[in-house]
């Protein structure tokens, strides 16, 4: 690309912010850099793209090449000492000690294992989520999302401000996969409170009081799941729980019960809350970009230009912010040398964000030829074992929300939005939404 050419598309491209912060004195877990990160992660990438946190003691990982190069070397670099060594951070000991006195026992988490022995839990779960499987559970899916946008009309009809997290977004991904494991009973307050404690562990900003708090909503999560497993020992029925219970794995063997409620403990965490963190986003960028949500209108009824939305706006926004790994020896990345040890955070968001891969990454492009690219969900042996299912919850959201709403608008001004302490997600605490409905006529097709 010629100098003209690319200072032409640099003009036409929407910036991301007013500016590029000084290195030396931003920080990943600074609240304003937390909440609005683009900048940030642009000014990395420029000048120190494998650039140490001292604040947060981890080395960001912030190229798309070099995210890639992390992502499929499983070996050097290492899923599960890096998850071990984020998990709890700073309180691991009195953590573990709490959820083996009053939990059933600590449960490392099975699908963060590295090769080999990860190989042979991941090949079982992801027979639970092939493509044929995920296309089947569309119609229950729409069911209950249909059920939700439609209450949220109702509310908003009666002129009250909704809040499409706690009144959307969660519940929804909660009912799902609740509904997939066979939790018929459940509390979705409850779930939401313990998948915050679970995400606070991996998200380095809890104090010891935080932790505490935290690990007795986790024990109460994981005696929860002991009961349910219990039950399925004895009386199998047809859902998740009782798949993996029951499962054997390619060597013939049976998952040990550790692995068991590690698994069910991540299929209800991760299922439900990343997940939820895409559907408020998808919510926010209705609401704040015009351009987008016309899109979204002009793709609802063709197939293919509603997967390429999703799939755009998982490349825009992210649920998932970054995720840790550790080297096992010493390695260059990026230009940099990394100790044996060095605790990585790899940056899916700013590997997104990268215009040397993504040309203008800020605008919301359908016609992307390399969309597919994108490593919101990962890269490799760790990728999302439920990117099929979360995909579909989002275009499901997404076509009904087209469908059913119009006039989504912020009910505060957008730079009051709040986003939960964490550097593993970034995710929206609460969306104040007022909504109109649409015409019935748009509606009668899913009616």
């Amino acid at each position: 690309m010629g100098s003209s050419e690319a200072e032409t598309q640099a003009q036409s491209c929407p910036a991301a912010g007013r500016g590029d912060p000084s290195l030396a004195d931003a920080t990943l877990i600074d609240p304003k850099i937390l909440a609005q990160p683009n900048d940030f992660y642009r000014a990395l990438r420029a000048g120190d793209p494998v650039h140490y946190d001292p604040k947060l003691n981890m080395w960001l990982v912030c190229r798309y090449d070099d995210i890639v190069t992390v992502l499929r070397d499983p070996i050097t670099f290492s899923d599960k000492h890096g998850y071990e060594a984020q998990y709890a951070s700073g309180y691991f000991e009195e953590f573990k000690q709490i959820l083996e006195r009053e939990g059933g026992g600590f449960f490392p988490d099975a699908i963060k294992d590295d090769p080999p022995a990860h190989t042979r839990v991941r090949r079982l779960m992801e027979r639970a989520f092939t493509a044929h499987r995920v296309k089947t559970l569309e119609p229950g899916i729409t069911r209950i999302i249909v059920d939700l946008v439609e209450k949220l009309a109702d509310k908003a009809a009666n002129d009250r401000i909704v809040d499409g997290v706690s009144e959307f977004a969660i519940p929804l991904t909660i009912s799902v996969i609740c509904e997939q494991l066979g939790i018929s009973q459940f509390n979705a307050e409850k779930i939401r409170g313990w998948s915050g404690a679970v995400t606070a562990q991996i998200g380095r900003m809890q104090s010891r009081e935080q932790m505490r708090a935290n690990a007795a909503q986790i024990c109460e999560l994981q005696n929860f799941i002991i009961a349910q497993i219990r039950e399925r020992e004895s009386q199998p029925r047809e859902d998740m729980i009782s798949d993996l219970v029951h499962a054997r794995t390619e060597d013939g063997s049976k998952l040990t019960f550790a692995e068991v409620v590690s698994l069910v403990r991540a299929l209800i965490i991760a299922g439900n809350d990343t997940t939820a963190t895409a559907i408020g986003n998808l919510l926010f960028v209705l609401a704040t970009q015009p351009e987008v949500a016309g899109a979204l209108r002009e793709a609802v009824e063709d197939d293919r230009l509603l997967n390429r939305f999703v799939e755009e706006l998982l490349r825009a926004e992210p649920p998932v912010r970054g995720l840790a790994k550790m080297a096992v020896r010493e390695v260059e990345l990026g230009g940099t040398r990394l100790p044996k040890g060095a605790h990585i955070l790899v940056m899916y968001a700013s590997g997104n964000d990268d215009d040397t891969r993504f040309a203008c990454p800020r605008k919301f492009d359908l016609n992307r030829g390399n969309l597919g690219t994108h490593v919101a969900f990962g890269v490799g042996v760790h990728r999302c074992i439920g990117a099929a299912l979360a995909r579909m919850e989002i275009k499901v959201a997404a076509r009904e929300i087209a469908r059913r709403l119009g006039g989504i608008q912020l009910a505060i001004p957008p730079e009051e939005i709040t986003y939960l302490p964490t550097v593993a997600t970034r995710s929206i605490a609460s969306l104040p939404l007022t909504l109109l409905r649409r015409s019935s006529c748009l509606t009668a097709q899913t009616s």
